[in-house]
């Protein structure tokens, strides 16, 4: 351990990441800042083609300067190709698949990136696993480690330390946000605290087993999930009363103790669209977080439904969506209420388009983009799903025109 240590402290420690997307690639470029000999790997030929050329493929403020500087100092090799590292790093997607009525977790990605590493594993590696996962997932990426390599349980380690960022300021939280790091044993622990110590300035790294550690991370989007299924069932009883959510919701906070979040289109993005199902999936008697999910899964249709009243089922009336995006200013669609909105118009039979500046596309799903000023001219009514900076820039020209506001930006 004390040899591992000073590999640390002179930044000798060969780190692969599997996986380049919107967390892999920035957890590789924030390990290569901080002077570690790093290798980016994903199965995906075209993206690391587009990393290769000194791009990154992701829309992610101040990224692309970091990411260009550590390609250009040799600290950060995109590859496709997976070599003999100490530390190998996990983070590929883990979403959810529908089987009869359920919703589970789909773990063929963490098991593939498992299967990989144990092919080049080696005495005194370290395996960490920062995709997000049911509780249990860390337990199997070690049996698969054991079962398909040479090595014996204690010859290699294994951790979990889920990623706790918020897209669109990633590297400012990379440093700065706590971590929690869990392994069921205490050497491992203080091992891969001692890595990411390297980089995290502005918190702690705090150490506990794995289980727990995966439970942390779902329990944090859970707790965030639920608040905002409060928030969203609100908006839909005030729709029903003929009276303004965020009016109201702005008057009830008022009181000290009150703290109730905006309501939206829905909830979308990777994390609590989908993490509190990995939660329903290992314990179906979770009735308040099953509820909150449902909630906020059908906010969409409510939005969609209730236009479809507004427009009178007018089929001949061009509808605008503004923003795709599940969060303000980033290019990120996975689990967006507003593909979703748009998917259920579509098939009532209206014709959709979209505006969604983060998305240097002509079309995304079947949904053509325009510009702002040309989804105005083009629309007959718009929705505004998302807040994106250039909306908000723009809202005294989308007060005139025919809109759905999901978001009580338009007063």
């Amino acid at each position: 351990m004390e040899n591992l240590m000073r590999k640390i402290e002179k930044r000798e420690l060969k780190i692969s990441i599997l996986g380049m997307g919107y967390i892999g690639l920035p957890t590789a470029i924030i390990f290569a800042k901080t002077g570690f000999d790093v290798h980016g790997y994903d199965v995906n030929r075209n993206v690391i083609d587009i990393l290769k050329s000194g791009h990154i493929h992701i829309v992610e403020p101040d990224l692309q300067e970091v990411f260009k500087k550590v390609l250009d100092d040799g600290k950060l090799t995109p590859t496709e190709k997976l070599e003999k590292s100490d530390v190998f790093i996990i983070s590929v997607p883990t979403p959810f698949k529908k089987e009869s009525d359920k919703k589970i977790a789909d773990l063929k990605y963490v098991e593939n990136a498992t299967r990989e590493v144990a092919k080049i594993l080696e005495k005194g590696n370290l395996v960490i696993l920062e995709s997000t996962v049911p509780p249990k997932t860390t337990k199997l990426v070690l049996d698969i480690l054991l079962k398909e390599s040479n090595l014996s349980k204690g010859d290699f380690m294994v951790a979990h330390c889920p990623e706790r960022v918020l897209p669109g300021r990633i590297l400012y939280e990379l440093e700065n946000n706590d971590r929690i790091i869990g392994s069921e044993d205490k050497n491992t622990r203080e091992y891969t605290k001692s890595i990411y110590e390297t980089f995290v300035k502005g918190g702690k790294c705090y150490t506990t087993d794995d289980i727990t550690a995966e439970m942390c991370k779902l329990v944090e989007n859970t707790f965030r999930d639920v608040n905002i299924a409060f928030a969203n069932e609100l908006s839909i009883i005030c729709d029903k009363l003929g009276i303004n959510v965020f009016e109201l919701i702005n008057l009830a906070n008022k009181h000290p103790r009150v703290n109730i979040l905006t309501p939206g289109a829905g909830v979308g993005g990777h994390c609590l669209a989908v993490d509190p199902w990995f939660i329903v999936e290992k314990f179906p008697e979770a009735n308040v977080i099953r509820e909150s999910r449902e909630i906020n899964d059908f906010k969409p249709k409510y939005i969609a439904n209730s236009i479809d009243n507004i427009l009178n089922h007018n089929k001949k009336i061009k509808i605008g969506i503004l923003g795709l995006a599940y969060k303000p200013d980033i290019d990120d669609l996975r689990e967006s209420p507003a593909m979703e909105i748009a998917k259920i118009l579509k098939d009532k039979g209206y014709n959709v388009i979209a505006c969604e500046p983060n998305v240097d596309k002509d079309k995304v799903n079947d949904l053509t983009l325009y510009d702002l000023d040309k989804i105005i001219e083009e629309s007959d009514y718009l929705i505004l799903a998302q807040g994106h900076k250039e909306f908000k820039e723009n809202i005294e020209k989308l007060k005139k025109c025919r809109i759905y506001d999901c978001l009580g930006l338009i007063k």
